[in-house]
């Protein structure tokens, strides 16, 4: 990750979702997670991005990390913003699940 100084500290964003369901019969299954992501990391084009990583519930004896980098932001009438993800949890007990969220509004203070 990305590490800002204090100067340099723009905002971050939580997320939380669910994944898809996997498995069959009595191992179908699906995960939570939430978590908050690095500082904003410019893109060079007027964006910004931000890196992510958590880990899923405990469910039927395993969890998944999720990780990796937000799309750049979506900007909203209200002057806010969001950024989206699609994605996969890392590969464990056999399968992996798909994973897609929005991150959560962070409201302008001024």
């Amino acid at each position: 990750m990305i590490k800002a100084s204090k100067c340099d500290q723009t905002h971050v964003h939580e997320f939380s979702g669910s994944t898809d369901f996997a498995g069959s019969g009595s191992r179908r299954h699906n995960h939570r997670f939430a978590g908050v992501t690095g500082e904003a990391i410019p893109t060079g084009d007027g964006k910004h991005i931000h890196e992510y990583r958590s880990n899923t519930d405990f469910t039927i004896a395993h969890y998944h990390m999720i990780k990796g980098r937000t799309g750049p932001n979506i900007d909203l009438p209200d002057g806010n913003h969001i950024h989206f993800e699609d994605t996969v949890t890392s590969f464990d007990a056999g399968h992996r699940h798909d994973v897609e969220f929005a991150t959560m509004i962070v409201p302008k203070l001024n």
